[in-house]
């Protein structure tokens, strides 16, 4: 064991001699208290460890401790409906033993030890297994089925004893191999290394969200990345709650990394009270919290995002979809800046740490569609939606700029928008999607052979908005002709009665992707019987006075199997009514 002292100590950065031997990114103790710290350069025998504990009190002298292994989670039943802090201990066990702080040094293991989980073995004694093999299925709140796998580090072999279907506890011995090498449910796993696969799959399949303008406009792929960048008051959060809730993924694991404290409040205390949609059982039951809050040591909140991820990876091996939310990035990228410039590292734009790029290119990279290791083909998906929050909303500073380059899509925050009241917030002008080629096949299928042009159409007619608009600005809206009158009017339909969503509506806070389309093929129907009748000579009065149009405006509150009955009828009658309009 590697044991030596303190020579310098600058915030969260100390700096141990006598350290000879220690490894990069081994973790330590430092101090009688023992608080955790990891090392993050060596220089001879002299150590630099950025502590995740507030260090107060510590002294040159004071003893550092190597464990000699980099900072790990454990894995296992009992991580669902968890509530973590960034290096992944479960807050509310510490609650109970240090009151509302967390004191320095205190150690709670992330997973429980003495409770026992229902196993039922799917091996036999005799049978070849491979790293990634199930071993076993354990029920995991009243949706999930946990299932148990033989760690990716482990040596492929022969099942020599398996034990019965019955209750055992995470530190129970399920399996010994013929090597002698003993399986339990709970394994662990560095967090700063990705979690191996067979095979990364092409993204084919969307990521639905429930939100129209995403499904629609700007969807991405399972597997998939997006950045949500926004001011301060545009959404992100609420956002990104929303797409926890909905999202058509297993599994949520929503990292809060350096947010204010009351926003995390109201996660911590809103999730356990939401009903899961698909189930009806609590949302909190498919989720896990990480949360390091804007207080908390700077250094953990650096590693809470790797915390997030090996979560999120553990749950993909398993064959499940999962959803990372992250919370936001920006803090993340402040928390690097701090700790380079304790380490009087060169700095880079705006003082952020050169290899700033390199960071979120190797973070977001851990997202993806994999076939898992194991024998039975499995398939299962990270999906990475990072908030950034720009300083005042300037959307070209480092943090929005370095994670546009690696991200598939980008879903802007606009403030005038939010100022509006229109939400979801996204502006259809300065977002995209790289991901639509991709699943554009997934949607014809699906929804509707003609979901692109569709879609192609809606958008062209929200870009002569804009353009028009400028005209409108300087001469006046009754300086357009009536051909031109009528864009307006279809783009102010496609924003208030189509991209507009009430997230507090029964039925509008989620629209699946068939209701969207058919809300769309109204609006474009509308669109396109609206100009043929204009150039038969019909005066857009006339149009416009019709009562069939008001029934568009309730597209969005009418309930989703009605809806998807009753929308292609509607088109239909508002197209005839329109076409059957006399020229007076």
């Amino acid at each position: 064991m590697i044991v030596g002292t303190i020579s310098k100590i600058t915030g969260p950065v100390v700096v141990a001699q006598n350290m000879l031997g220690a490894k990069m990114y081994d973790v330590v103790r430092v101090g009688e208290m023992g608080l955790m710290g990891e090392v993050i350069r060596l220089e001879g025998d002299r150590a630099t460890i950025q502590v995740y504990e507030d260090t107060s009190g510590l002294t040159p002298g004071d003893t550092v401790e190597s464990t000699d292994g980099p900072l790990m989670v454990e894995l296992g039943p009992g991580l669902l409906t968890s509530i973590y802090d960034g290096v992944q201990r479960p807050l509310p066990i510490i609650a109970e033993q240090t009151g509302d702080y967390i004191e320095r040094g205190t150690v709670a293991s992330a997973l429980e030890r003495d409770k026992k989980w229902a196993f039922t073995p799917t091996v036999t004694v005799g049978q070849d297994v491979n790293p990634g093999d199930i071993l076993g299925t354990v029920p995991e709140g009243q949706t999930i089925e946990h299932r148990v796998m033989v760690p990716p580090t482990t040596k492929p072999g022969k099942i020599v004893s398996i034990v019965a279907a019955g209750d055992y506890t995470v530190d129970d011995t399920i399996a010994t191999l013929d090597d002698g090498t003993e399986l339990r449910m709970a394994q662990r796993w560095p967090v700063r290394q990705g979690r191996p696969y067979k095979r990364k799959l092409d993204p084919t399949h969307p990521f639905t969200t429930g939100m129209r303008i995403l499904d629609t406009f700007f969807p991405i792929a399972l597997g998939g990345n997006a950045i949500i960048p926004g001011g301060f008051g545009t959404g992100k959060t609420v956002t990104q709650q929303s797409l926890a809730k909905w999202a058509d993924v297993d599994i949520i694991v929503y990292v809060g990394c350096g947010e204010r404290g009351n926003e995390m409040t109201e996660v911590l205390t809103e999730f356990p009270e939401l009903e899961d949609p698909r189930s009806g059982a609590p949302l909190m039951d498919r989720t896990v919290l990480v949360a390091n809050t804007s207080n908390m040591p700077v250094a953990a909140r650096e590693a809470s995002i790797y915390v997030g991820a090996t979560l999120a990876e553990y749950y993909r091996d398993q064959g499940y979809s999962v959803a990372m939310m992250a919370d936001s990035t920006s803090r993340w990228g402040e928390a690097l800046r701090e700790v380079s410039g304790r380490l009087e590292e060169m700095p880079g734009e705006e003082g952020y740490p050169a290899y700033l790029a390199t960071r979120l290119a190797a973070f977001y990279e851990r997202s993806g569609r994999v076939q898992a290791l194991g024998g039975d083909g499995r398939v299962g998906s990270v999906t990475m939606v990072g908030a950034v929050s720009p300083a005042g909303g300037d959307m070209s500073e480092p943090m929005t700029q370095n994670s546009l380059r690696v991200t598939g899509a980008f879903w802007a925050l606009d403030t005038s928008l939010a100022h509006r009241r229109h939400f979801p917030a996204i502006s259809w002008t300065k977002s995209y999607t790289l991901y639509g080629a991709q699943i554009r096949g997934w949607y014809e299928e699906n929804v509707a052979p003609d979901w692109q042009a569709m879609r192609d159409r809606a958008m062209g007619v929200l870009q002569k908005e804009t353009e028009l608009q400028e005209i409108v600005q300087l001469v006046g809206p009754d300086a357009l002709p009536e051909s031109e009158k009528v864009i307006l009017e279809v783009a102010r339909m496609l924003r208030e009665d189509f991209l507009q969503q009430f997230a507090f509506d029964e039925v509008d806070a989620y629209c699946p992707p068939k209701k969207a389309y058919l809300m769309l093929k109204v609006i474009m129907s509308f669109h396109e019987a609206a100009t043929a009748a204009l150039n038969r000579g019909v005066s857009l009065r006339q149009i416009l006075e019709m009562p069939l149009k008001d029934r568009i405006s309730t597209m969005k509150t009418t309930p989703h199997e009605e809806a998807i009955e009753a929308l292609p009828v509607f088109a239909d009658e508002l197209a005839g009514d329109i076409a059957g309009i006399e020229v007076y």
